[in-house]
């Protein structure tokens, strides 16, 4: 009976392993001057808003050419999808974040960066940390809970 027991245990891992993956958040980030953020997969529909490069969206559907993104607030928008880009960027979300020369908070502070302000990203680390370029070059490392788009 132990026997039985053990790979139908097996079987059920691997599927909660493959639905945790296939629930992976993708994000994308304006790459365009600006994008308009419409409220349905058309140009003709209604527009809603216009944001500024390098902000980060959680990618949540793509249909032709549009894709459905959600903002931080959770709010859901369609953009074309021709203003996106996959290259990662983060925004910081309270007034200053410090940019660490390593994943730690006891590494030396490199630089601070404002709220809103967009960082590359690098890498994640896989500990709470990512590895960013400012776009002025600096390179850090910036706690995952201090910046939305990741």
């Amino acid at each position: 009976m132990g026997l039985v027991i053990y790979p139908r245990l097996a079987a059920l891992s691997l599927l909660l392993c493959g639905v945790s993956a296939a629930h992976a958040v993708d994000y994308v980030s304006v790459s365009a001057g600006s994008a308009i953020l419409y409220d349905a997969p058309s140009v003709k529909a209604k527009k809603l808003f216009v944001v500024n490069r390098y902000m980060p969206f959680e990618q949540v559907v793509t249909l032709d050419n549009w894709v459905k993104v959600r903002d931080r607030s959770g709010a859901l928008y369609w953009v074309e999808k021709r203003a996106l880009s996959s290259t990662r960027y983060v925004f910081a979300l309270t007034p200053l974040v410090d940019v660490r020369a390593g994943p730690d908070f006891g590494a030396a502070r490199v630089f601070q960066v404002r709220q809103q302000i967009a960082l590359e990203v690098i890498e994640p680390t896989g500990t709470g940390w990512i590895k960013v370029r400012h776009q002025d070059g600096n390179v850090g490392y910036v706690r995952s809970t201090e910046v939305w788009g990741d």
